[in-house]
């Protein structure tokens, strides 16, 4: 009798505990209000033609579309997302293939298509957008720099994605172009994937075999810069020995990326990267990058961030200290501190775009996204 009544009492320990500990995420009734209120106010910026804030960028819709979709609270049946999707449609430049409108600036025909591709193949990949996802992914896949461009794999622009098909490439576009490629449903072992883990790779402070850039082992800490082409670029300070410090979002971005394109992540790559954001991990800046312009970016920080935590599969993340984080909710809660009262979400740093609050609110909920709470 003793020995049932223990178990009983295992049994019922183990219950509650599961209880207290089984949520993961941010608390459900704060996470939905969130969403709620971004919702609310985006239907109150959305002009006539479906757009939003079209005279900024043509892409702009493209993300609030998806930030709408994929938080599950509308469908494509809502007015709001058929009208924003309408107007994306009306982008579809029939005679190149892009989803960047009839006479695009050259300069952002890779962005603007690949977030349109996004939306498009949330929507619905497989039924009415089909033939438009197909032939703009086609046109993707010919910007991508590789021997149609003249370039062999030892050339360090070969397999990235640069704003159109003469700009050098870069992690910020090829990580979207990857995103694109992978919501359009293209398998891992797509060469086109496969080219952009060569790029993907020289991108980052790992001198060796995926990696022989000249400024690789100045810094060999596992992060990643902004682009390996020419000499090579980071948006944080370069050092005087010719070291190119990684920072938070491009180092989110290369670990998604490379997953996204089939890279196990215990391959030694991502794991050198992930020690990196083990010892930087924050949702209160962008890592890596200086002080006074670490809040630049803030919000494509959020979101790259948070698409490859959710893409490495894990519910919590294991700083340098062994701290473990539930990061749904660490980030959750952070963009809660953050919502304006209207709903929406800026950034007073107005650096790409994140001074335009259609934008901003777009990204938050593309990140709120992975951020649902888990029981």
């Amino acid at each position: 009798m003793r020995r049932v009544l223990l178990i009983g009492v295992a049994v019922a320990s183990l219950w509650f505990g599961q209880l207290a500990i089984g949520q993961v995420g941010p608390d459900p009734d704060q996470y939905n209000q969130m969403l709620d209120r971004a919702i609310a106010f985006l239907r109150k910026q959305q002009a006539e033609d479906g757009s939003f804030s079209k005279e900024r960028s043509l892409g702009i819709t493209g993300v609030v579309v998806t930030g709408l979709l994929q938080t599950g609270r509308v469908d494509r049946s809502d007015p709001m997302v058929a009208n924003g999707l309408k107007f994306i449609e009306s982008l579809v430049n029939q005679k190149e293939g892009h989803i960047a409108g009839q006479n695009p600036r050259d300069q952002l025909k890779n962005y603007v298509t690949s977030v349109n591709v996004m939306a498009f193949a949330t929507a619905d990949r497989h039924g009415k957008y089909k033939r438009i996802v197909d032939d703009a992914v086609h046109f993707l896949t010919e910007l991508q720099w590789d021997d149609g461009e003249g370039k062999t794999r030892a050339d360090n622009f070969y397999g990235g994605a640069g704003y159109d098909s003469k700009s050098r490439p870069d992690l910020s576009n090829t990580q979207f172009f990857v995103d694109a490629l992978k919501a359009a449903g293209l398998p891992k072992d797509d060469p086109a994937f496969q080219r952009a883990v060569v790029f993907i790779s020289r991108c980052q402070n790992l001198k060796g075999e995926f990696n022989d850039q000249p400024w690789a082992d100045k810094i060999n800490d596992g992060s990643f810069i902004y682009s390996p082409a020419g000499p090579g670029e980071t948006k944080a300070d370069p050092l005087p020995n010719g070291g190119l410090p990684g920072y938070g979002s491009m180092t989110y971005a290369g670990v998604k990326s490379l997953i996204y394109a089939g890279v196990d992540k215990n391959d030694k790559r991502v794991q050198a990267a992930l020690q990196w954001l083990r010892k930087n991990y924050t949702v209160e800046r962008n890592p890596g990058m200086p002080r006074g312009r670490d809040q630049q970016g803030l919000y494509y920080y959020y979101h790259t961030m948070a698409k490859c935590l959710d893409a490495l599969g894990d519910d919590y993340f294991v700083d340098a200290d062994g701290v473990k984080h539930d990061w749904r909710k660490d980030i959750a809660e952070a963009l809660a501190k953050r919502q304006r009262s209207d709903g929406s979400w800026i950034n007073e740093l107005d650096r790409w775009f994140e001074g335009d609050p259609n934008l901003v609110t777009g990204y938050a909920l593309m990140t709120l996204s992975y951020c649902k709470p888990k029981k």
